[in-house]
């Protein structure tokens, strides 16, 4: 659908604004939506995982841990497809709340495609250079999008998103490096052609979502706050989106219509779309693809 003919649908949670907002600049935040008891329950469950990542001494398909990690001081920068670690996950990011929001900026047929638990541990946690997103899945359009739950207050210190208003309808970047490496984000030489002054940080208290289009170049500064900033990740896309690649995140609920029903057809944009590498044989995280970019 266009966005014009998702805009002539009646809203279940976003007003005009807000809608227009995201169609325009590729992005939009939700202040405080998400109400506290499922912040309460998303935030029990971490917890357990933090816990858990006590006893990992390396990074696995479940835990990426940060330099430094340790059972005395954990630090993560990732729990891998939290849907598929514990059924409150996924209960949240199938709920009605999450598929109205998704209907809002998709349409009636919203398909659920792969979700990540980012951590920015307190005065260490790492930046995360600009990018796109839809490099590293590319769809047969340009509808999925990522929903970022601030499970704690977020301000400025902590290294909240940033996204470039408007990025969304110009050209996409080559994630590459001049060596043909996967590197997950814009060179040195590319990144004059994006006006990052004029990016906007979207900062914002515990229970907000920032959403922002697959195609929007957006970043995150470092953590040099004293807290962490566990930030909740789901990404959607419309019903008659479909992957051409496997998902470097998979998931039993990949594909999953959450919203309306399976279409019959599927909808093609005509601009291409840069193909990743196989990730069928897995995928760490854009944390460690940006790292080893950086060596």
């Amino acid at each position: 659908m266009t966005p014009e003919q998702i805009l002539a649908r009646p809203a279940k949670i976003l007003n005009d604004a807000q809608r227009r907002d995201y169609f325009d600049k590729g992005y939009v935040m939700l202040a405080s939506i998400i109400p506290q008891d499922w912040i309460d329950r998303l935030l029990t469950v971490t917890s357990s995982f933090v816990e858990k990542s006590k006893s990992v001494t390396k990074s696995n398909n479940v835990f990426d841990l940060d330099t430094g990690h340790s059972a005395e001081k954990p630090k993560l920068r990732r729990l891998s497809s939290p849907v598929d670690q514990d059924a409150t996950y996924w209960e949240f990011a199938s709920s009605d709340l999450m598929a109205d929001i998704a209907e809002d900026l998709l349409g009636p047929n919203v398909k659920f495609h792969h979700s990540k638990l980012n951590f920015k541990w307190a005065e260490a946690g790492q930046e995360v250079k600009w990018h796109q997103d839809i490099q590293a899945w590319p769809h047969t359009d340009y509808s999925p999008l990522t929903m970022g739950i601030y499970l704690q207050d977020t301000s400025k210190e902590m290294g909240p998103l940033l996204c470039v208003p408007g990025s969304h309808e110009n050209e996409l970047f080559d994630h590459f490096d001049k060596n043909g490496k996967w590197v997950g984000h814009i060179s040195d030489a590319d990144l004059p052609r994006v006006a990052t002054a004029n990016a906007e940080m979207l900062a914002g208290p515990a229970g907000s979502i920032t959403i922002h289009n697959c195609r929007t170049v957006h970043a995150s500064e470092p953590n040099l706050s004293p807290r962490g900033r566990p930030l909740l990740l789901h990404t959607y896309s419309a019903g008659e989106s479909f992957p051409y690649t496997p998902n470097p995140i998979p998931s039993p609920h990949s594909g999953e219509i959450i919203r309306g029903q399976r279409p019959k057809w599927a909808n093609h944009d005509p601009r291409p779309c840069m193909v990743p590498p196989d990730w069928s044989g897995g995928y760490g995280s854009i944390f460690a693809a940006q790292s080893k970019s950086a060596m």
